[in-house]
């Protein structure tokens, strides 16, 4: 039987993440809470363990989950954090750069390694070119799909210009610390439309409605609007 400190719980218990080699942070929930609509298929590039697919998964139960590593050890540890929410999901052990597959997906979502310096023991990502990585994410998008990421706020103007070139209708949503500016951006985008444009009031990065009860973020954004309005 699994002792409970082998495991935690996010978004309010909604998903369980093993402590393994790799502890997601509050971004995977912020990039899952910030994806809309109802797509049927899902690419999760450079999944990890895959907290971004469960915290989506969590609201979005129905959805057809491709999780994508070029870590062996993650993917492991992604399976088993499948296996420990019952879920379930195609798993492939891949380079995004390199990856040629003849399919596309509704939806291609991305927590990317823009982290800099010495690569870690489970061999992920490091000083990754962020421009070609959304590329090649793009990529991978139906024609009227979405691709989703969140970047730090420093990197946010290279994977904008970068999606400008393929995508249209972006959404983009920028949250704060303490510090007087924004630390992460989140941005979507779909591939093949006009370019237009949606910048959201910033949300504190530990927003309760978020982080612990699960809620999307156009259903915070409508509410902050309707009590505006009143």
């Amino acid at each position: 039987m699994m002792e409970t400190q082998d495991f935690f719980t996010i978004m309010g218990g909604r998903v369980k993440i093993l402590r393994d080699i790799y502890n997601p942070t509050s971004d995977a929930v912020w990039l899952a809470a910030f994806i809309d609509g109802a797509p049927k298929t899902v690419l999760d590039v450079g999944t990890g363990t895959g907290a971004v697919a469960l915290c989506l998964m969590a609201r979005m139960p129905d959805i057809s989950v491709t999780a994508l590593d070029i870590s062996p050890e993650m993917l492991t540890a992604a399976m088993k954090n499948f296996n420990l929410n019952k879920r379930n999901a195609e798993f492939i052990n891949a380079d995004i750069m390199e990856w040629r597959p003849p399919i596309t997906y509704d939806l291609v979502i991305t927590n990317p390694p823009y982290f800099k310096g010495t690569p870690a023991h489970h061999n992920a990502h490091h000083n990754t070119d962020l421009v070609k990585w959304t590329r090649r994410c793009i990529a991978r998008v139906k024609p009227g799909g979405t691709f989703a990421t969140i970047v730090d706020a420093t990197e946010a103007a290279r994977v904008i210009g970068e999606m400008s070139r393929h995508c249209g209708d972006f959404r983009i949503l920028p949250f704060f610390s303490t510090k007087k500016f924004a630390e992460r951006v989140l941005i979507s985008g779909r591939a093949g439309r006009s370019p237009q444009c949606r910048m959201f009031t910033g949300l504190p990065m530990n927003h309760d409605g978020i982080l612990r009860n699960g809620m999307p973020v156009n259903e915070i954004i409508n509410t902050q609007l309707t009590q505006k309005s009143l």
